[in-house]
């Protein structure tokens, strides 16, 4: 069998409260205006996509009114005040033999499972995934996704720019690392007093920093 590659940034994952006030401050910051991506059925959310350059985006991830409160809303989004970025997702295959690869380094990403949502254009896509972050990661870890045959997100984004740099930052900067090691990831991280990621964007704005 041939060895597993390195998994690759897919999308970076922005929480605000409410999606339609949160596309219009973004449009009103950076010039850009994020198209209606979907939403999450069973999950409670729903989101606005932005392209980041390189097959990557940024997903702009809010509660769904539409859908009733779930225990299992994801990232916690129905609590947040403000925007943040509250978790990321790396993009990789063979996804059991990646978690088994991680559970034998210490660190659970979760099972595998199938996840969905349809764009309004009504096109179906489909994934599997490691599940949200468990509480360990506490959004510097990235859960693993794998489109397999599935249109990617990407396409076709209104650009806000290109990613240049991502940064993590925990308490315990090393055990965050060893987190992310076991997953395949290498991802610098800084010391600070909470979990959380900073991201630089290059836009024709110039250099745009996401907390």
């Amino acid at each position: 069998m041939e060895p597993l590659g390195p998994p690759v940034l897919d999308h970076l994952i922005l929480g605000v409260p409410d999606l339609e006030a949160g596309v219009e401050e973004f449009e009103r910051r950076f010039g850009v205006r994020p198209v209606p991506g979907g939403s999450h059925p069973g999950r409670g959310t729903r989101n606005a996509l932005v392209g980041l350059g390189e097959g990557a985006y940024l997903e702009i991830l809010a509660p769904d009114p539409a859908q009733p409160s779930t225990p299992e809303r994801l990232f916690g989004v129905d609590r947040l005040t403000a925007p943040r970025l509250v978790g990321w997702c790396a993009r990789a295959d063979r996804l059991a033999e990646r978690v088994a690869r991680a559970r034998a380094a210490g660190y659970d990403p979760g099972d595998p499972r199938p996840g969905s949502r349809e764009r309004p254009d009504g096109v179906a896509l489909r994934w599997t995934y490691t599940a949200a972050p468990p509480p360990e990661g506490e959004g510097v870890v990235p859960f693993l996704i794998d489109w397999g045959d599935s249109p990617h997100p990407s396409e076709g984004l209104p650009q806000l720019g290109k990613l240049v740099a991502l940064r993590g930052v925990h308490p315990e900067p090393g055990r965050a690392m060893g987190l992310l090691a076991a997953v395949g990831v290498v991802l610098p991280v800084d010391q600070g007093p909470e979990p959380g990621l900073a991201a630089a964007v290059l836009t024709p704005r110039g250099l745009v920093l996401l907390r």
